[in-house]
């Protein structure tokens, strides 16, 4: 079906937890969201095998199935899906033009922003390999699983500081590996993690490669000292990348305000962005959580104040 000149009333960039909670909050709304759900449909839940801390599966529930069930619930209230990315938008003005990759374009009246934040990893083919089976990017989300393991963080940062000290609380032990010879997070931070009984440093070390069964998981991690080129493997089971999140929002610099990291600046206790009538959810505009939950809560917070300012305008 072409998308050449449709207009919509609302446009829902983004198919993770954040889009997919907005669209339906909107089309019960009866707004007939459209939601674009980009390449990477679904988010990074898509990449989550085990969702244990999402209420109401008290069974826990594999990232895709989920999606898929919040996919299938936004489409019972009648939200239409596009497949592709969108590689322009003109916010200069109203209606909203959306330009799609084969050149087809949308319009529409109001727009929700959900494209969330990408993991940033360290590019091994390895750490792809144990995404999910050992290697995770989020200690909060996967820490349980690894509770009384001996598990890795990987970074120098106070992201990295934090997920090494919430997971000292789980697990048997933690390594903190930097490339360098000292952190870069807040000094209070690096004294809590380096004074933490469960907390060993690998100074000057970067990972190698990560080893194990593709089926049955990361058994262990290679690391090099990068002052000696000494090579050496240990016994981990769990690696956390905490080299931070890259918010994806390449599109609207310029047409939106973006903070210092390029996360969408929203006005605090709403969804509303420099621009009237766009709104953002989930982990493009939130560098703090991260979470599902959180992402879904946002994503019906701005359902909601799209309705409202819909109706504003209409009123």
């Amino acid at each position: 079906m072409s998308t050449k000149e449709q207009h919509h009333k609302l446009i829902i960039l983004g198919s993770g937890p954040a889009g997919l909670t907005a669209a339906i909050y909107a089309a019960r709304a009866i707004l007939e969201p459209v939601v674009v759900s980009g390449r990477e449909a679904g988010g990074q839940l898509m990449i989550t095998s085990d969702v244990e801390n999402y209420p109401g599966f008290p069974e826990g529930i594999m990232g895709p199935e989920m999606m898929d069930l919040l996919r299938a619930q936004a489409k019972r209230f009648g939200t239409e899906f596009f497949s592709g990315d969108v590689v322009d938008v003109d916010l200069s003005e109203r209606p909203f033009k959306l330009t799609l990759e084969n050149k087809d374009t949308l319009s529409c009246d109001s727009l929700i922003i959900s494209t969330g934040a990408s993991a940033r990893w360290l590019g091994m083919d390895s750490e792809k390999e144990f995404s999910g089976k050992g290697v995770s990017a989020c200690a909060t989300c996967d820490g349980f699983f690894f509770r009384d393991q001996d598990v890795a963080v990987v970074g120098g940062g106070d992201t990295a500081l934090e997920e090494a000290l919430y997971l000292a609380n789980i697990c048997k032990s933690v390594t903190l590996i930097h490339r360098r010879d000292e952190f870069r997070g807040s000094k209070i931070m690096q004294k809590r993690a380096i004074n933490h009984e469960k907390i060993s440093i690998f100074w000057n070390t970067v990972v190698e490669e990560v080893l194990g069964d593709p089926k049955a998981g990361m058994t262990s991690l290679k690391v090099k000292n990068v002052k000696n080129q000494q090579v050496t493997e240990h016994p981990i089971t769990g690696l956390f990348v905490a080299i931070g999140h890259t918010p994806n929002t390449k599109l609207f610099k310029g047409k939106l305000n973006l903070n210092e990291n390029g996360y969408v600046k929203v006005t605090p206790g709403t969804t509303y962005t420099s621009v009237e009538g766009v709104f953002a959810s989930g982990d493009v505009q939130d560098h703090v959580y991260r979470q599902a939950v959180t992402a879904a809560g946002t994503g019906c917070m701005a359902a909601i104040d799209a309705e409202r300012w819909l109706a504003e305008q209409n009123g």
